[in-house]
């Protein structure tokens, strides 16, 4: 009984991680933009940054994971300048 995979799989696993980076990407890019965008915006970047240079198979969400995820930035900027604080004030 093998415990480890056998050395031709391990390639395709590493696509598939990098694929699952860029789906998490996107999700949490589209989350930001709702709550947490402090957190969840530089996670997204950085998940979409690794997914790319991993070579994933879903570039376009990866790329807009990272659009997102600058996004979420772009609107924290903007809720910073009007109301003077970190969060939103509803």
């Amino acid at each position: 009984m093998h415990l480890t995979a056998p050395a031709a799989e391990r390639p395709r696993t590493r696509t598939r991680d990098a694929d699952g980076m860029a789906v998490a990407s996107f999700i949490l890019g589209l989350l930001g933009l709702l709550v947490f965008n402090v957190f969840l915006g530089p996670t997204a970047v950085v998940l979409a940054a690794v997914s790319l240079w991993r070579g994933t198979t879903r570039k376009g969400r990866a790329y807009l994971g990272m659009g997102l995820g600058v996004a979420d930035l772009l609107v924290l900027l903007a809720v910073m300048q009007m109301d003077d604080t970190l969060s939103w004030s509803f």
